[in-house]
C-alpha cells in the first residue's frame, strides 16, 4: 500500500522549524479496527505507550494536559482493565519475544517540567502507577525556570520512577552534525552518571525526530530502545529504536481518545518506504508498506499524516 504525506507545518510552528535541507517524516498512524484474532500469528507482544509533557499548565495547550483530563485518564486506567507496566519491562519482553498481558500500557513523560513533580507525581504515586520520565540534562543543569532539579529527580528515581534520556540540549537531532550528535549522548550520559549514579537505558528523541543515523548513534551510545512521538501501538516485530507513543494534550487528551488508543492493536508491516524517516529530497514522499499476511479488514484501513485534517488517500497494490 502507499499514500502521500507532507511534513507537518503545525509541528514546525509549535516547536521551531528544523534546519532547511531536511524534513522529518511525520506519519501519525495507520488505524485498523479489527479483532484480536486478526493479528494472531508471529506477533508475540504489543503495548500502548502514552506520552505527556506538562500538567495543569494552561499557557502551553499543545503540550499540556488539563488536570481534569489527566484524572479522567487515571479513572479509565483503574476501571478499564489495563495492565500498567514499567516501560523497561515492556522493552525486556520485546527483546525476548515474550508475550505481554492484554491491554498492556505504559506511561511516559517528556522534559521534566516542574508540574510533573508537583501535580502528576502525587497522583501517580498514590495510585501506584509506574512511569518513565525522559530528561534533557542541560535544562536541569542551568536551573531553567519551571523545570525540576537534580535533587527532585533523585527523589523520583529513588521512589521507583524510571529515568530516561532526551539528550543534553534537546536539539533537532537530524539537523546537527555527527560529532554533535555523539557529543549530545556522551555529555548527557556523563551528567546522569554524576548526578544519579547511572546512565539511562531508554531514549526519547527530542521533538520525536529521528532517522537511520540517529538510531545508529543511539545504539552506539548504549541505549537499548528509543521512542518517537508518532502515534501507534508498539510491538515486538518493529524496530526497537523507533517505537511509537500516543501523545496526550489538551486537544487530543479526551478520555475517549485515551480509551481508543489504550484498546488499540498493532498493525505489523514490512517493506516500509521511504526507509529513512528523515526526508532530504522528494518531499512530500510516497509512503508505502506491506501488511503482514492474515490481517483482515484492510478495506477499512485509514492513514493519517501530521498536516492533514482527514485521512490520506490510500492505493492498494496487489491482492
Amino acid at each position: 500500500m502507499r499514500g502521500n504525506f507532507n511534513h507537518s507545518r503545525d509541528q514546525a510552528q509549535r516547536y521551531g522549524a528544523p534546519r532547511r535541507g531536511w524534513m522529518a517524516l511525520l506519519l501519525y498512524f495507520c488505524c485498523l479496527t479489527c479483532s484480536p484474532t486478526a493479528l494472531a500469528g508471529d506477533l508475540i507482544s504489543s503495548a500502548v505507550v502514552f506520552m505527556y509533557h506538562r500538567f495543569g499548565e494552561s499557557s502551553y495547550p499543545s503540550t499540556n494536559i488539563r488536570m481534569e483530563q489527566f484524572k479522567a485518564h487515571l479513572d479509565e486506567i483503574r476501571g478499564g482493565g489495563y495492565e500498567v507496566m514499567p516501560l523497561a519491562e515492556i522493552i525486556a519482553a520485546f527483546r525476548r519475544k515474550e508475550p505481554l498481558p492484554d491491554r498492556a500500557i505504559a506511561l511516559s513523560v517528556d522534559d521534566a517540567f516542574l508540574s510533573v513533580h508537583d501535580k502528576a507525581w502525587p497522583l501517580l504515586n498514590k495510585a501506584g502507577l509506574p512511569f518513565t520520565l525522559f530528561v534533557a540534562t542541560d535544562a536541569i543543569d542551568t536551573k531553567r525556570p519551571n523545570y525540576m532539579s537534580w535533587e527532585q529527580l533523585r527523589a523520583l528515581a529513588a521512589a521507583g520512577v524510571t529515568i530516561g534520556s532526551q539528550t543534553g540540549s534537546h536539539p533537532h537531532l537530524p539537523a546537527v552534525t555527527q560529532a554533535r550528535l555523539d557529543e549530545e549522548f556522551a555529555r548527557s550520559n556523563a551528567r546522569f552518571r554524576a548526578e544519579l549514579g547511572f546512565a539511562p537505558d531508554l531514549l526519547a528523541y527530542p521533538y520525536g525526530e529521528f532517522g537511520s543515523r540517529e538510531k545508529q548513534a543511539a545504539r552506539a551510545a548504549g541505549f537499548i530502545a528509543a521512542f518517537g512521538q508518532h502515534s501507534g501501538v508498539a510491538h515486538s516485530g518493529e524496530d526497537i529504536f523507533g517505537l511509537p507513543r500516543f501523545a496526550m494534550n489538551e486537544s487530543f487528551g479526551s478520555v475517549e481518545r485515551f480509551r481508543l488508543a489504550g484498546n488499540g492493536l498493532p498493525l505489523p508491516v514490512s517493506d516500509v518506504l521511504p526507509a529513512d524517516t528523515v526526508i532530504r529530497a522528494n518531499n512530500p514522499p510516497n509512503f508505502g508498506f506491506t501488511v503482514a499476511d492474515g490481517i483482515d479488514g484492510l478495506n477499512i484501513l485509514s492513514c493519517f499524516a501530521s498536516n492533514m485534517s482527514g485521512a490520506a488517500r490510500i492505493e492498494r497494490l496487489g491482492s
